[in-house]
């Protein structure tokens, strides 16, 4: 197994199209979710991600929230295999990126609520209240350096 870490530029036409495959399989079939996932921020995100054989096991994006505030924010966490410790391991990776590769001071997230232990678990706090987003409930957590 593989990690990947790449900006959007670095992307090969492969990788982009296996990355938009593994997040449609997982956020809009599987949550049954239709949602505009290629929104604009993939552009100026760092992607990394858990590969094998040329398939995506695990991936999330990252970005600056606001780089005033040295805040990134990590979005579009997945695994297509569960219950390997594969979450955990691309979050490690992206925590790991925000502080070295960004420089960033805190990490900012917006969590489907029933993940929230698995969050906490990697040290995110709680920092808002519940909302819904595509009709999925999201807490908003932030993790400090």
């Amino acid at each position: 197994m593989n990690l990947k870490c790449k900006s959007f530029e670095q992307l090969n036409t492969a990788e982009l199209y296996a990355i938009l495959q593994a997040r449609s399989a997982v956020f809009v079939v599987e949550q049954t979710c239709p949602y505009q996932d290629v929104d604009g921020l993939d552009q100026e995100s760092l992607h990394l991600w858990l590969e094998e054989d040329s398939r995506i096991l695990a991936y999330l994006r990252e970005f600056w929230k606001d780089q005033d505030t040295k805040c990134a924010k990590i979005g579009r966490v997945l695994t297509t295999e569960r219950g390997c410790g594969l979450g955990a391991q691309i979050l490690r990776e992206g925590i790991r990126a925000a502080w070295e590769q960004l420089q960033a001071d805190s990490i900012f997230i917006e969590a489907q609520t029933y993940a929230m232990g698995f969050y906490e678990k990697a040290g995110f706090r709680l920092c808002g209240e519940e909302f819904l987003e595509d009709d999925i409930p999201h807490v908003p957590m932030r993790l400090r350096k």
